[in-house]
């Protein structure tokens, strides 16, 4: 993994330093091909982190096309989420290795509009799969939460994080 964050950081520092005439010689078809390999690996390494957590913990989940891995835990007959509703919910967010980032229980429920990007697009994909009421657990890869980065918080960069969901009203 250091590896590939060492290369990246070689990539970007060493254009940085090209001068024009060398940019422009530079092969782009190539680099693109190099990254989207690493990007392959590191989606590649992070199911199987993952498929590794779900069977420790005798889960059973079933994966998005996207790669969102949800777990209806409770399930209601209450109105179905659409684009456009707004979502009050409860949550627990977690690190693989059970560190505790954020908890309404501490922070407060928090409301959202389904469809606009103020959460993670992991958490939006799943709460279209509940109903109010419902609760459900997501592990989300970092390609659908807080990629690279992190959230410049608690949740450092690179994350697979675990969402533990209930919808309390949806409006």
């Amino acid at each position: 993994m250091k590896k590939i964050y060492f290369f990246i950081i070689f990539v970007v520092l060493i254009s940085c330093n090209q001068k024009k005439e060398e940019v422009e010689k530079r092969d782009w078809k190539a680099i693109d091909k190099k990254l989207i390999d690493i990007n392959k690996y590191l989606v590649k390494e992070d199911k199987e982190r993952i498929e590794s957590y779900i069977k420790r913990n005798g889960w059973e989940m079933l994966q998005t096309e996207t790669g969102l891995w949800y777990e209806i835990t409770q399930q209601t007959d209450g109105k179905i989420v659409e684009e456009n509703d707004i979502a009050t919910i409860k949550y627990k967010v977690e690190l693989l290795d059970g560190t505790v980032c954020y908890d309404s229980d501490l922070s407060g429920e928090l409301s959202f509009k389904i469809g606009i990007g103020n959460v993670a697009s992991g958490v939006q994909e799943g709460i279209k799969l509940m109903k109010e009421g419902e609760k459900a657990r997501f592990i989300i890869p970092p390609h659908l939460a807080y990629g690279l980065v992190g959230d410049d918080n608690k949740i450092p960069p690179r994350s697979i994080i675990v969402y533990y969901i209930e919808i309390t009203k949806i409006e």
